[in-house]
């Protein structure tokens, strides 16, 4: 009886070892896919930048759409502010914050999926995390057109005004002045004075312009999926906010051309066919989709 009651005692004793195990094992995995996304976080598109020099994806849309002595945007670009708020959607879900709702068994289109927030770790961008929150308290959930709208004020809802970031360009600008690469001047234009932000560090810009150059030239792969997720949603977002060729000013007329032929290419694509493809951001092409429709 007594060996009987201690082969018993054994088993369960190995059972809850097996227990703790899994348990331990799962831990592990979720703790290496927590790791993974902060690692991601913290690459950074050039090796050789600080930590205080990388930007977000909509800071370098509003760097390149910025003239550089006079320190403010065209004012004839209307693009650039529902392209600044693609940009942010694009930001969190690149960083694992949000994604898209499940396609389901009638594969719904991109633009009728909803928007759901992943994860509500704060970014450490002020902005970001101000859209965050939004997405997650919003019950049901939007999907990515009413959220370009809604976070731009572009909706005549009375009740959903409050979903609107104010001061986009001018509070991406003042991060810009904080990394060093603006500065804050006043000018005067006749009936009014105007908060401008020209250009002091030209070699992050420079930097930028040929990072951009360079994916549609010298690092052309002809494939999107080969190409580094960030830098091809930068190329597809800047298009979307109007200000991809002023990357392409300096070039001669031959790059130029060539580089103009190779983002069409890009711009042709159709976002239904790209999302299905594995190993890519739903999200992204969702924006893409909403900006092309």
């Amino acid at each position: 009886m007594s060996t009987l009651t201690q082969r018993t005692s054994g088993l369960v004793q190995r059972r809850t070892e097996a227990i703790r195990s899994a348990a331990a094992e799962k831990e592990r995995e979720s703790g290496g896919e927590e790791d993974e996304v902060r690692r991601g976080e913290e690459e950074d598109d050039d090796k050789g930048d600080s930590k205080e020099t990388r930007l977000t994806l909509m800071e370098e849309v509003l760097l390149l759409g910025l003239k550089d002595r006079e320190g403010y945007t065209s004012f004839w670009n209307d693009c650039i502010s529902s392209g600044l708020r693609g940009c942010m959607l694009v930001e969190l879900a690149l960083r694992g914050r949000l994604q898209l709702e499940a396609s389901g068994v009638r594969r719904k289109s991109l633009l009728a999926r909803k928007v759901i927030c992943k994860s509500d770790a704060p970014t450490g961008d002020v902005l970001l995390d101000e859209a965050l929150k939004h997405i997650k308290e919003t019950q049901p959930p939007e999907n990515v057109q009413s959220w370009i709208e809604l976070l731009s004020g572009e909706t005549w809802n009375p009740l959903k005004l409050h979903y609107q970031l104010r001061n986009v360009r001018e509070r991406l600008a003042k991060n810009l002045v904080e990394k060093g690469v603006l500065t804050t001047e006043k000018q005067n234009f006749l009936l009014f004075d105007m908060t401008t932000h020209p250009l002091t560090n030209s070699t992050i810009k420079q930097r930028l312009v040929k990072k951009v150059q360079d994916s549609v030239l010298e690092k052309w792969v002809n494939d999107p999926h080969r190409m580094d997720k960030r830098v091809l949603a930068l190329i597809l977002l800047a298009h979307s906010s109007d200000v991809l060729e002023n990357a392409f000013a300096p070039l001669q007329d031959e790059q130029y051309d060539l580089a103009m032929k190779r983002v069409h290419t890009l711009l042709e694509l159709e976002p239904e066919k790209e999302s299905a493809k594995p190993n890519v951001n739903e999200l992204m092409w969702a924006v893409v989709a909403a900006f092309t429709k």
